[in-house]
């Protein structure tokens, strides 16, 4: 039965095992350090999701919380103890970790990182392409605005390596339009109320700028130009629910939404069991590529529109499945419910 906890000491409790009704009944346990954040709540679903559809997991403990590298490290090594046989982990820290991530894979537990990266040698990583997002969103937002003009760059969390990937990304666009200038730079941790004030925050400064380039926090930077009377500019965002919506909706916002699945958690999932079942893929990381939709063009247009999807959480991405990983299907993931759950 799967335990969800949200403590250290928590985790700490013994998992209950699920009756035999499962081939090899594996016990997976999961680990994620931001809580509230959209994306991070698909992640889980997906990942509850996937597990309640693959015949060999009959458990599931899942630590989902706000933390910082500390108590991530305490969370895995209480997964540990508690006798995984795999972990898959969204690390708050591509190094900090290490310690945890070798002892696991020490005592046989499978380690699979999702989103971004671990450089413990051995763990698996599955992730979305994260420099590739930033690129791909970056140069759109550069030729809307003709190559030149100022820009507002709102990244994720510092020192978190899907952060720092986006970022080479980003940097990589930018080389290529040397008229482009960073007006303002501004870490957003992620959080939709945190990059909605800071939006604010400067606009307020009457200081005029071209375009906005967001490391997902985008529907309520709409909502800020929206709420301030300012006009709106060109802004990119990622395919979530409410964003992809205002995309269609809201006069005089031209945009660009870049495909980035929190349900690569789900597949993080699959790939734990496959692992665990001497299917591991030849290669050690496992990168999922995005796709840019945007509403400048008429065809950009209708993709976004058959894209919407009314049941998401306007966090949410739109994508709620990754093609050639995930299992359930779309009432599973929304109901969120894993192995044991009732």
């Amino acid at each position: 039965m799967k335990k969800l906890l949200t403590s250290a000491a928590a985790l700490a409790i013994a998992a209950t095992m699920a009756p035999a009704a499962f081939a090899a009944d594996y016990s997976i346990g999961i680990s994620n350090t931001v809580q509230g954040n959209g994306w991070r709540e698909q992640m889980i679903c997906a990942m509850r999701a996937q597990a309640l559809v693959e015949d060999d997991v009959s458990n599931l403990i899942v630590a989902h919380r706000n933390t910082d590298s500390a108590g991530q490290l305490e969370d895995l090594n209480n997964l540990i103890e508690a006798g995984v046989d795999a972990i898959v982990l969204n690390p708050s820290n591509p190094d900090a970790l290490n310690s945890a991530l070798e002892m696991a894979m020490e005592k046989g537990i499978v380690v699979v990182a999702v989103d971004a990266g671990v450089s413990a040698e051995g763990a698996y990583i599955l992730s979305n392409n994260q420099e590739e997002y930033a690129y791909l969103g970056a140069k759109w937002l550069f030729e809307q605005v003709g190559g030149k003009g100022d820009i507002v760059y709102m990244r994720g969390i510092a020192g978190v390596s899907a952060d720092s990937d986006r970022d080479n990304g980003f940097k990589r666009a930018l080389e290529e339009f040397p008229g482009i200038n960073i007006v303002h730079e501004v870490f957003t941790g992620w959080q939709q109320d945190q990059g909605k004030q800071q939006m604010f925050d400067y606009l307020a400064t009457g200081i005029p700028f071209d375009g906005v380039w967001t490391s997902g926090i985008d529907n309520v930077i709409v909502d800020a130009f929206v709420e301030s009377g300012a006009p709106l500019v060109p802004i990119v965002g990622a395919d979530n629910a409410g964003f992809v919506q205002y995309l269609t909706e809201v006069d005089g916002l031209t945009g660009a939404a870049v495909t980035n699945p929190g349900s690569v958690g789900g597949a993080g999932v699959a790939l734990a069991v496959d692992i665990l079942n001497g299917k591991a893929p030849a290669e050690k990381t496992v990168l999922v590529d995005p796709v840019l939709w945007e509403n400048a063009s008429d065809g950009g247009r209708a993709t976004i529109t058959a894209a919407q999807n009314p049941n998401l959480d306007p966090e949410w991405p739109v994508s709620v499945t990754v093609p050639g990983w995930t299992d359930y299907t779309m009432d599973q993931i929304i109901a969120c419910k894993g192995p044991g759950d009732s």
